[in-house]
């Protein structure tokens, strides 16, 4: 079922879970969803779960920060990405984040777009499915107690902001959507649809330039240990231990600071004018949208999409049902790009527009990852 060579932890038997469940996520059913179909399957594998119900924006992101993780042995999230991103987030900021982090993560779909959840269950070798199948699916999953890595991207902002993301950065007309769509939450995963036939209408182009190291590049010039057992970050090993401050982040050891110039073995886009940038990390972008079908839980790789000004509104419609199938590169569509690498940089020529991290909207200003 899985590209070999991974390796696979196991979660304990008896198992205690910490679950937490943002109950106003996707269409407002989670906690439904939860008591109806979660709870019985994970009472029949002998899972016993704390359910921590998030009253407001940031509750879970404090949760995990401050609380003592040894009671669980895997943290659950029922919701949408959002909260996962605010999860791994509140992990990150611990003292002791390099020991949180190997804390198993668990998502079970509660909202909308489900990235993360259709990306495993895609993964696993299950059929494509969505709602109540998916929820059972993953849920499945978490019953039968493997784990294995994940990869995350560390974005950083002109304004000084780091993130770490494990789903994608986006910029654009995929970006719009998934802001200008929030208005509609009430109707489920069909807020994506309704969302993307309105940006279509009002179809903008943004100015910026992008940067990028392709994967070919940076194993040309300096091959990156993949030592399985070794810490990685953004594809490179971390400095041995002893090295750097105790609790201190890992180094974006491939990056430049933002304001100077991109190393000279990247490859800067010639066009300026984009419908569309995104870089995804993980197969599905929601859903019903496979975007990157090659992508893998830690291929050490940034899927990055672009599409160039210039394409007609029809030729995006199909690009859109394309991806439903994961069959858009096949099109061969002149605007649209994709190169998968190891960092990227994107410089808005002005702050217009809405960003994204998995989901959340961001200030429009240079980024890199």
């Amino acid at each position: 079922l899985f590209p070999s060579g991974d390796s696979y932890g196991v979660l304990p038997r008896p198992c205690h879970v910490l679950v937490l469940l943002n109950p106003q996520s996707g269409s407002g059913r989670a906690l439904d969803d939860f008591q109806a179909v979660v709870q019985p399957m994970l009472a029949e594998a002998d899972i016993a779960t704390t359910v921590f119900v998030t009253e407001r924006p940031h509750h879970a992101h404090e949760k995990v920060r401050d609380e003592d993780l040894s009671q669980w042995d895997t943290l659950v999230v029922m919701s949408g990405d959002g909260l996962l991103f605010e999860v791994v987030n509140g992990l990150m900021e611990r003292s002791d984040w390099k020991e949180a982090m190997k804390k198993p993560l668990c998502i079970l779909p509660g909202g909308s777009g489900n990235a993360l959840a259709a990306s495993i269950n895609y993964y696993a070798g299950y059929d494509h499915v969505a709602k109540k199948k998916l929820l059972t699916n993953c849920t499945f999953i978490l019953c039968k107690g493997l784990y294995t890595k994940m990869d995350l991207v560390s974005l950083s902002t002109a304004s000084g902001k780091r993130f770490f993301s494990f789903l994608g950065f986006g910029w654009g007309f995929i970006s719009d959507v998934d802001i200008d769509s929030e208005k509609y939450r009430w109707l489920g995963s069909a807020r994506f649809t309704l969302g993307t036939l309105q940006c279509l209408a009002k179809l903008r182009v943004y100015q910026g330039r992008l940067s990028y190291l392709p994967v070919a590049a940076e194993q040309g010039s300096s091959p990156a240990p993949r030592d399985p057992q070794a810490p990685v970050t953004n594809g490179h090993v971390l400095q041995p231990a002893g090295t750097e401050a105790p609790g201190s982040l890992p180094p974006d050891s491939l990056l430049a600071p933002l304001g100077q110039p991109v190393p000279p073995h990247w490859t800067v886009v010639p066009e300026e004018e984009f419908v569309l940038v995104y870089a995804i990390y993980q197969s599905h972008l929601g859903t019903n949208l496979l975007m990157a079908p090659a992508a893998r839980l830690h291929d050490g790789c940034i899927h990055l999409f672009y599409m160039k000004a210039g394409i007609s509104r029809v030729s995006l419609l199909k690009l859109f049902l394309a991806m439903s199938r994961g069959t858009h590169l096949d099109l061969n569509c002149p605007h649209l790009c994709y190169v998968p690498v190891r960092a990227f940089r994107l410089e808005p020529r002005v702050p217009a527009g809405i960003m994204t991290v998995d989901g959340e909207a961001l200030a429009c200003e240079p980024v890199q990852g």
